[in-house]
């Protein structure tokens, strides 16, 4: 809940929420693309870093809600297979597609920041950030479909009860 409110409060403003949810997934495609390249045959299975770095993920996010990192783990599968196809075009282009992706995410997202008029998270907790960004955008598409609603609540009351006592 305090990561959850600390990142919720950075992220208010709808323009900036809605850059975050296009920015985010498109800053794991970037990396994702490069650590898909990165490969060990396990027992017959070819295993990634790309793969272990999600299994990682989702195993943290099992830890704070275990639906959210359900959701997690299947979009992350699916930005996996985008991945490994925009990887494997020949030459240069995985490469130029995944700098494009990366910079061009946190481009976007300092951009949402400027609107909203807010420090990114990255700038004062970067691996905090890393780590939660990609849980709190799943957050937010269960609270643009309505779902789990009382959880939006809980946290927008702290973040008014912080504000009032700054």
């Amino acid at each position: 809940m305090d990561m959850l409110t600390g990142y919720a409060a950075s992220h208010q403003h709808p323009f900036n929420v809605f850059v975050h949810m296009i920015g985010i997934p498109t800053i794991m495609l970037g990396v994702l693309i490069p650590l898909g390249w990165v490969s060990v045959t396990v027992g017959g299975i070819e295993v990634t870093l790309a793969h272990l770095v999600l299994v990682a993920f989702v195993l943290f996010y099992l830890t704070l809600d275990a639906i959210f990192a359900l959701v997690f783990a299947l979009a992350a599968y699916l930005l996996l297979l985008l991945a490994a196809h925009l990887g494997s075009y020949p030459g240069n282009t995985g490469w130029l597609i995944a700098g494009a992706c990366f910079f061009g995410g946190y481009i976007a997202q300092f951009i949402g920041h400027a609107v909203e008029k807010s420090m990114p998270v990255l700038v004062k907790h970067p691996i905090q950030a890393n780590l939660a960004a990609p849980f709190f955008t799943v957050v937010e598409l269960f609270k643009l479909a309505g779902l789990r609603e009382e959880l939006f609540d809980a946290v927008q009351q702290r973040i008014a009860k912080e504000r009032s006592l700054a």
